[in-house]
Parts: structure tokens; sequence; C-alpha cells
């Protein structure tokens, strides 16, 4: 009999490997490979791998796990079911070949074979169980069943919310309205989930039963006047007469779908990406139109630094979908990370001119031209953004500051401390403005007591932040205030000890205060950190090396900078 298992994991394999080849090496290497590619989140490695240590151990069930994990995790359930139903054949407890068996049998809406499984030793766990045994039942046009299977659910401790949201789905792709909006009115400030997804259906339902103007209400209540694309689709619909029709399910696979969707959304807070992501990737294999678990792979991937099957997941949003611009604004900043910043602001120039009317796409754009130094196009970009922002609307500060940081290093400064300054208005106390704007008048040389008190306050409320310590310890330095800097530089660098432009500075109070050796110590470490591709930063590694030929009053006489002078207060 084992031979025979062992037969039909060796059959599996090939299967599972057809288009990838096997290079001969042993067990062990092959499985430290997998292994290494899984922790780096290297999902089409490490299977590839696994299935190559596989062949070599046909009954390592731990093996062939990792195996199900990783082509799960690509979005390739099917490919991963001749291993999973191996595993069960062999009689292993392993979750994830049962989540892959369960899946497959509602893909096919095979509800009569998924509720003769024996969900105490061949299920996902008691929620997804439940909610599955319930829409099998609606599969099966059991509706007393379901109902009742729902109910249950609902009885058992932190799962009524789960409970009654499918429950009032079901009832919705059964047509029966009325008692699905019964669920939502009575218990929409209790334990029912208040996700978007649940509020648009929602605002279906109630267009379903002709109640137009409470479905309007309970949007603009949710989301207020923020331009979206979806709410203004839904939104025209409502306000024309029409009525919205209920999409969110509209079967018993569907439902599953959102089964999974709902777990992987309460996991996303509590567990680790790539394991909620294998939730978010039966969705999608259950209902490749579910938009808003693409998204949530798409985000997944990109927290796991996987930016290629990212950037193909947000490309699976179709064009004239509404939430076409959440995706490409994902893709963009997928491009931005993976080092592709070109193509990032290129996407976002075209996302401009198709959406010439939303806030966030200028201001994505913004950020993108700002982080790679073209800061005219970047100020463009953030003017667009303001005029399409009510004054003081949330998030509003942000933009100010994001146009103020350009502004400055255009070297216009008067602008540049208006934006900052508004920020501030609209943001009050808010650390990186206050920090930006009292660094920014200390290298002016102005303001230098008001510069003081700003980054006084920023302090106080980063007090870990080494970049505000660092201003700190520099607006002292440069009030001749050298004694009481130290500390702070000081604590700087014990926050952020490789970098350059902190470690210079702490040299030049150690200077000030005739710790010379400390000194030179410090400018040598800081040009070890310097990167010789930041041209434009901070760091001077010229400045450095003079400093260190002829030391820092030299170098300010060479600059015609004032000299350092020790004030009274010190």
């Amino acid at each position: 009999m084992i031979k025979l298992f062992n037969n039909i994991f060796v059959c599996a394999a090939v299967i599972f490997t057809f288009s990838v080849p096997v290079f001969g090496q042993s067990f062990s290497g092959a499985y430290l490979a997998g292994q290494n590619a899984a922790s780096r989140s290297d999902f089409e490695a490490a299977g590839s791998y696994y299935i190559q240590a596989l062949a070599q151990d046909p009954n390592n069930a731990k093996v062939a796990e990792s195996a199900i994990f990783a082509q799960i995790a690509l979005g390739d359930v099917l490919r991963a079911k001749p291993l999973a139903a191996v595993l069960e054949a062999r009689g292993v407890q392993s979750q994830i070949a049962h989540m892959t068996i369960i899946a497959t049998l509602f893909y096919e809406e095979n509800y009569e074979g998924y509720l003769a499984r024996e969900v105490e030793t061949s299920g996902v766990g008691p929620l997804v169980d439940g909610l599955l045994s319930a829409w099998a039942q609606v599969g099966l046009k059991n509706r007393v069943d379901a109902l009742a299977q729902f109910d249950k659910i609902a009885e058992q401790s932190g799962l009524q919310g789960f409970a009654l949201y499918h429950k009032a789905m079901a009832l919705g792709a059964l047509g029966d309205f009325e008692a699905a909006e019964e669920i939502f009115a009575k218990y929409d400030s209790g334990p029912l989930q208040q996700t978007r997804r649940g509020i648009l259906a929602r605002a279906e339902i109630l267009s379903q039963l002709g109640r137009n103007e409470d479905a309007l209400a309970s949007i603009r209540a949710a989301f207020g006047s923020t331009p979206d694309p979806e709410l203004t689709v839904f939104a025209k619909i409502l306000e024309t007469g029409g009525t919205l029709p209920f999409s969110h399910i509209t079967s018993a696979r569907d439902g599953a779908a959102e089964v999974f969707y709902s777990v992987a959304g309460a996991l996303q807070q509590e567990a680790g990406a790539d394991y909620t992501l294998l939730y978010a990737r039966v969705a999608s294999f259950l209902r490749p139109d579910h938009i808003d678990t693409l998204l949530l792979s798409a985000e997944l991937l990109e927290s796991l630094d996987q930016y290629k099957l990212a950037n193909t997941a947000y490309k699976g949003v179709p064009a004239d979908h509404s939430a076409f611009h959440a995706a490409e604004l994902g893709r963009a900043d997928v491009l931005r990370q993976s080092g592709k910043p070109d193509a990032s602001i290129e996407v976002l120039e075209q996302l401009a001119k198709r959406f010439d009317d939303l806030a966030i796409v200028y201001s994505t754009l913004g950020d993108v031209l700002r982080q790679q130094e073209q800061f005219e196009e970047a100020v463009s970009a953030y003017d667009r953004a303001l005029e399409l922002t009510t004054d003081g609307a949330r998030g509003s500060w942000f933009l100010h500051y994001a146009r103020a940081i350009s502004l400055e290093r255009l070297e216009e400064w008067p602008r540049a401390e208006s934006d900052f300054r508004k920020a501030l208005e609209l943001n009050p106390g808010q650390p990186q403005v206050l920090n930006y704007l009292g660094y920014s008048l200390v290298e002016k040389q102005v303001k230098l007591k008001e510069a003081l008190s700003m980054i006084e306050q920023a302090v106080t409320t980063s007090p870990e932040s080494g970049y505000i310590v660092d201003s700190l310890g520099w607006v002292l330095y440069r009030l001749g205030r050298y004694q009481e800097a130290t500390q702070h530089m000081e604590r700087a660098v014990e926050l952020m000890p490789i970098d350059p432009v902190v470690n210079d500075h702490l040299g030049d109070v150690y200077w000030a205060v005739g710790r010379e050796r400390e000194a030179q110590f410090q400018w040598m470490r800081a040009l070890s950190f310097v990167d010789p591709k930041d041209t434009d930063g901070e760091a001077d590694p010229d400045r450095m090396r003079r400093k260190l030929e002829v030391g820092l009053d030299q170098v300010l006489q060479e600059e015609d900078a004032e000299p350092l002078k020790v004030t009274d207060e010190d």
C-alpha cells in the first residue's frame, strides 16, 4: 500500500512539474533551497525546489504541504490539487490540503461532495467550515437548512458578525431583499461587519427595494463626498432613479469566495501576509471577477516584496471597472518600489489623463516626481491636487507639506515657508512639518529661536525619531549652545548610527567643544557611510575630507562663514 501511495506522489509531482526542469539535486539541497526561497516569499522558486525534493522523498508530507502552499500563493489552486489529493488519501491532517480540495469542490459546484466530508477531520477551521456548509445548502437550494446553519454560527462567540453578514448576502442571492435589509437595519450599529463591501451591498439591496434615497444616504454617511469612481457610478444610478443590480453574490460559489475573502480581511491585521494570501488566492480562484480580492492579493504580494506578482495582480483589474484607478495606483507604487520610477510616472501620467478630477492621482504623481527630484513637475502635480481638494479637507495638510519640500528644494523659500505654515495651520503640532520647517530656518540662519521651539515640540512628540533629534542638536549648535547640543547629537547617532549627515553633525559638535580627536573619528565614520550615488543630498564628502585635513575652523573661514562662538546660554 505504501508503494502505491509513493507511485501516486511521484505521478502528482510529474503533473506538478511539467514545465519545471529538475536539476538532479539531493533531497537536502533541494529542500534547503526551497526553504530559502520561501523565506524570501519567492513562491515560484520555492515550488520548483520543493517538487525536486519531493521526487527524492515521495513520503515527505511536510515538503508536499510546502509545495501546495507555494502553488496556491502563486494563484494556481488546480495545480496544487493532485498533491492535496494524495495527502488526503494518505490520511494526513493538513489544513492547506483540505483547503485545496474544498476549494475545488466549490469551484466544480459539487455541494453534495462538500457536505459529505467530515469537517472535524477534513476541514479548514470552525468559521470557514460553518459558513461553507451554509453556502453549500444555498447551492442545493435548501434555504431553510442554509439559514439555520448561519444562525448556528451566529451563536458562537466572536462569529456573529461574520454569520450575519453572510446570511444577509445569502438572502440577497436568493432574492429575499426585505429579509436581507432587516438584518442590516437591525445590526448596522452592532456586530455586523461595516466594511466598504458590506455598505455597497446594502445599497444594492435598498435599491432593489425601491429605496434609492436611503441607499444614497447610507453611502454618503459612510464615505462623505470623497470623489471615487465606484461610488460615483452608484450615486449616478441611484440619483437618476435606476435600480442597482445585486452583484455582490450571485451564486453559492460566489458565497464561498466571499467566505475566504472575509477571513482574509480578518487575518490581514493578525496573521502573516503569506498566510493571509492563501485565503485571498482561493477567493480569486473561486471568483476571478472578485475585484476586492484581486486588490487584496496585490497588496499582500507587494508587502512581501513580490513586485512582479503584485503587478500582474493589479493588471488583472479590467480597464472598464470602477476600481481600475485604484489598481493603477497600486501598480504605480509597485513599479516605483521595484526600481522602475519612470514606468511608475508613466502609469500615473496616463491615469491623470483619464481621471483628471481625482486628487489622489495627482498627489501620488507628485510624490513619485519629488522622490525622483523632479521638483518643478512635482509642484505642478501638487498644484492640481490642491485645486481638486477642499481647503481644510482631511489629509490636505500633507499636500501643502509635500509641495513645500519641493519648493524648498527649488530654492523658492517664501512660497515654501508659506506652505509649511499652512500645513501646520491645518495640522497643528505635526512633528514632520515642525522638524522640516525648523531645520530649514536653522540652515538659513533665520528665526532661530522660533526654529528651536518648533523642533523641541517635534522631539516631545517623536522622541525616537533620529532625524528630529538631530535637528534639535543642530539648531542648538547653530545657536552656539555646543555643550547642550552634544547630548542630543549623541542620541541622534544612537538612533541612526549609519546616517552620514547625523555622524557629520556630531563631528562638528565635538569639534566645537574641543573634542577634536572624536570629531575626526565621526567625520571618518560619516565619510564611510556616504552613498556615492547621492549627489544632491546633505552629505558632502568633499567637505568632510577637508575638515579631516585642516579642521572645522579653517573650513568655516574658507567658506566665509561665521566662526564658532559659544553663547552666554551655553
